[in-house]
């Protein structure tokens, strides 16, 4: 038996499908359900995390026509832009990249991540422009001002991730933890949203591919192509979307110990169209793998875990702001990595990410929240490592895997 995309969207259109997001579906196997092709037609997977290849491309107007000549170096909110490829001569406006990853050289820990989500906020931003000639130009604009602002994904949503500790007692940099990473062996940083993330649940990508429809930080996208450095093993998505209908809930900024960085939320459908797609559909967290590995080399495996980290932990801190201190400086206010820790000792719900750092650096324990540990087996010993850093976030994945979920019911996200 097997089903077409058009008939699962027939039985959408007719409010007939059987749609489940992933953690729903999991639910059923863990009750021990047997669930069949007849029981399920579409589900939705998620994912949330910092995602380095995140790139917007802006249409921005200027100045007048004719005002310069041609766009040498622009500059938006102190974050480098690049000009082009389009000639931009005496038109007064001109299209940019702005990566993800690059840093202001204005404001202070702000960079890519952080400007995409002031702009899908609406709010102002400053963009300053220094033509061939060298003369400068500034003006303000919000995104409504772009005629064109999208997001380009070169290498989201990946399958495979690797987790890491730090062997040295010298604290390491990386783009992997909130700060210099602390050693020996007592801080565990990790990505990825195990059992619910996309390609997990597709991994041959049988309906994952280019042209699929997604969800990108909210709005309707679609997978271009495997992105930059995906293998058939090791496989990420090139997406893209209009930012203009994103929800600035599911994207951000987020501070590491080499600077700020991005994250992005995606989900993606996964209609069931036969057995092989049901079966890996049935994939667990304790059936994926998770390399444990040196800060120092990144791809240099010391042990392996799995998933199950995602399991019987909190995914958002509490707050006990009477047992505060008064440190200075407040060290959950200086590291959290989207600014969501606030001076009044509590954290913004919509800022939060989740990563639990507040609560790794506060001495008092004013932020608590339990995200579990790993056991390794490193140097001849046993080391049981809590975790310390979480670089994806499990709630935002869950709410756009039901967002779509709800989009699909309603009719305002179709499959084909």
């Amino acid at each position: 038996m097997s089903k077409t995309l058009k008939d699962i969207q027939e039985k959408l259109d007719s409010q007939q499908a059987a749609v489940f997001t992933a953690d729903e579906f999991k639910s059923k196997l863990r009750r021990g359900e047997d669930v069949t092709l007849d029981d399920v037609d579409v589900v939705t997977c998620g994912t949330s995390g910092v995602m380095s290849g995140t790139t917007a491309l802006l249409h921005i107007p200027v100045a007048q026509p004719g005002e310069f000549s041609k766009a040498k170096e622009v500059y938006i909110n102190g974050i480098p832009a690049y000009p082009g490829p389009c000639p931009n001569e005496l038109l007064g406006s001109v299209d940019v990249m702005v990566y993800g990853t690059n840093h202001s050289t204005t404001i202070e820990d702000y960079g890519g991540g952080f400007l995409f989500k002031d702009l899908v906020e609406g709010r102002e931003v400053e963009v300053k422009v220094i033509d061939v000639d060298d003369n400068t130009f500034t003006t303000k604009v919000t995104i409504d001002d772009m005629p064109t602002a999208r997001m380009i994904g070169t290498r989201n949503a990946f399958k495979n991730y690797n987790s890491f500790t730090n062997p040295s007692p010298k604290a390491q940099k990386s783009i992997f933890n909130a700060s210099p990473m602390e050693g020996p062996y007592n801080s565990y940083s990790f990505s990825g949203c195990g059992e619910i993330n996309p390609l997990e649940n597709d991994p041959q990508q049988n309906v994952i591919k280019e042209g699929t429809k997604v969800l990108l930080n909210g709005a309707s996208g679609v997978v271009i192509d495997n992105g930059t450095r995906s293998t058939p093993e090791k496989p990420n998505l090139l997406l893209t979307a209009d930012m203009k209908q994103m929800n600035n809930y599911y994207l951000g900024g987020f501070r590491t110990g080499l600077g700020p960085e991005v994250f992005d939320s995606v989900a993606i459908p996964i209609p069931v169209l036969n057995e092989d797609i049901l079966n890996n559909l049935k994939v667990m967290n304790k059936d994926i793998s998770l390399p444990v590995c040196d800060i120092h080399g990144r791809h240099l495996p010391i042990d392996t875990v799995d998933y199950t980290v995602w399991e019987n932990v909190d995914y958002r801190p509490t707050t006990d702001p009477d047992s505060c201190f008064g440190c200075i400086p407040c060290l959950p206010e200086i590291y959290c990595p989207t600014k969501a820790y606030k001076k009044d000792k509590t954290v913004d719900p919509e800022l939060c990410f989740g990563c639990g750092y507040c609560a790794t650096v506060c001495p008092r324990g004013v932020p608590s929240i339990d995200m579990g540990r790993i056991e390794i087996e490193a140097d001849g010993k046993t080391r049981k490592i809590p975790v310390t850093c979480r670089q994806s976030d499990k709630q935002r994945a869950l709410k756009i895997s039901m967002e779509l979920k709800n989009r699909l019911l309603d009719g305002t996200f179709r499959l084909e």
